[in-house]
């Protein structure tokens, strides 16, 4: 997985990504996610399961994408299985911190 760490304005945006999903465009109807444009929104660390709960533990809001990378948010009980949302059979998730 990907793990990168926004820090603006005193928000701290955790984005997380299947390695293999970058560099792709999903597209479903008028859904569009771009992960080739976008990369650089993406790609920071490889991490691993450890080093991205660790993340998850403090963040303002969380983008993720791909199997691996939303199942540790189910499995860390940050999401439920009903707000993922699915692309081209690709789950993807935002979460806001208010």
């Amino acid at each position: 997985m990907y793990l990168k760490i926004h820090e603006t304005r005193g928000e701290r945006i955790v984005a997380i990504c299947d390695e293999s999903l970058i560099g792709k465009v999903l597209q479903e109807g008028k859904v569009v996610l771009d992960l080739n444009t976008y990369k650089n929104f993406y790609i920071g660390e490889k991490a691993n399961e450890k080093e991205v709960e660790t993340a998850l533990t403090n963040f303002s809001s969380a983008n993720i994408v791909g199997k691996e990378s939303v199942a540790l948010a189910v499995k860390l009980k940050l999401v439920s299985e009903d707000n993922i949302v699915y692309i081209k059979d690709i789950p993807h998730i935002q979460i806001y911190k208010l």
